[in-house]
């Protein structure tokens, strides 16, 4: 899909590179083809940029609008029944020929049942998140034709994962929205891309341009993963608050969930701060002292904690709530700007990729050049 991007393909101030880039462009558009080539394959896309599976909105508008742009849809099963699984995956397979993928939660009840939902409707590709799968569940998956996809918080599980039989790994840093883990992406990158071979790998967290996205492949990675930038694309049903949030938000609004005792464990979620943020710490602390005073049991009191949150989620992104809703999002909110189309999204990040390899092809040349005339120089000064 690089081969048709043109000069007025480029949004906004991209505009401007695609005018700069000279012979140099058909090289940038080949090396980058190269540096994702095992990741497109396995996708089965044009470009190796997979939608980060987000609950409420990654669902068939926004997945099949990614994947007619050239990228990687994927649907966000989260807490979804089976009967619904199907009625979304048949729904997303209206507005789309092109490839698109189900994740599916691992811990969920029914996993099997979900499973037999997504080689019912000849879904290609399945990613397993929110915990270690089992080599059963990965085994039944690629035994209806699909490909695997799964999360690798450390080289040691990527490497278990790839014995099982994964097809394909991600590896997610805490830059990331929603539930994370303790290791930025970068660390994640250093530590598993230049040690495990065989399996591509996808990069995600903080990734929110295209000068990041090339570097994560020039480092090994057979693609990335992007969830917040497509937040506020013109095709998620998120409502215009959550989005507006979103566009005003800044890198350092994105925190994680406060932990305030380590008797009552805090799943470590990344969202922006809002009021519901301020009660939630404020609701803990009464908790806690609860306890303390002999009022609540320990359990009943880590139930209270765990409740907090309950429906936020969707109260946010579905109703608009974003007070005492969940604003989960990652540190690369700070790149939404504006709203924009999937389709431009996209270009702009390819743009931006493609305009760096220029750059440096156009270095290239030109310290060439200079040498070939300083060579010529002295050769016509000893003659």
């Amino acid at each position: 899909m690089t081969e048709a991007f043109g000069s007025r393909d480029f949004p906004g101030g991209e505009r401007s590179l695609a005018t700069k880039w000279g012979i140099g462009r058909e090289e940038s558009r080949a090396e980058l083809d190269r540096l994702w080539a095992c990741g497109k394959d396995l996708l089965g896309c044009d470009l190796a940029i997979m939608g980060g599976a987000m609950t409420w909105v990654s669902e068939r508008n926004l997945v099949a609008a990614i994947s007619n742009a050239g990228g990687f849809g994927v649907i966000a099963s989260g807490a979804m029944p089976p009967h619904l699984l199907a009625a979304e995956i048949a729904a997303t397979k209206s507005l789309t020929a092109r490839p698109f993928g189900v994740n599916l939660i691992t811990l969920h009840p029914q996993l099997i049942d979900l499973i037999d939902v997504c080689a019912e409707h000849r879904v290609g590709h399945v990613v397993l998140a929110g915990g270690l799968p089992s080599a059963s569940a990965v085994a039944r998956i690629k035994r209806s034709g699909a490909r695997v996809l799964c999360f690798a918080p450390a080289l040691g599980v990527a490497r278990k994962l790839a014995r099982i039989g994964a097809d394909g790994i991600v590896i997610e840093g805490n830059e990331a929205g929603g539930h994370i883990g303790p290791v930025s992406t970068s660390v994640l990158a250093q530590e598993i891309l230049p040690h495990l071979d065989g399996v591509p790998i996808f990069v995600a967290g903080g990734i929110g341009r295209g000068e990041a996205m090339l570097a994560y492949l020039e480092m090994g990675a057979a693609g990335v993963q992007l969830g917040t930038r497509f937040v506020c694309a013109y095709e998620s049903i998120a409502h215009p608050r959550f989005k507006q949030a979103f566009i005003r938000a800044a890198a350092r609004d994105a925190i994680p969930s406060v932990q305030l005792d380590p008797r009552f464990p805090v799943i470590p979620v990344r969202a922006l701060a809002n009021p519901g943020t301020e009660r939630f710490v404020e609701m803990q602390r009464r908790v806690i002292e609860r306890f303390a005073l002999g009022e609540v049991s320990q359990k009943d009191a880590q139930l209270e904690i765990e409740h907090f949150w309950a429906g936020a989620l969707r109260r946010a992104v579905i109703e608009g709530d974003v007070e005492t809703g969940s604003l989960m999002a990652g540190q690369s909110v700070g790149f939404v700007t504006r709203e924009q189309s999937t389709a431009e999204i996209l270009k702009e990040l390819v743009a931006q990729a493609l305009a760096v390899l220029a750059a440096r092809n156009d270095r290239a040349r030109h310290a060439a050049f200079a040498s070939a005339q300083r060579f010529l120089g002295s050769q016509d000064a000893r003659e």
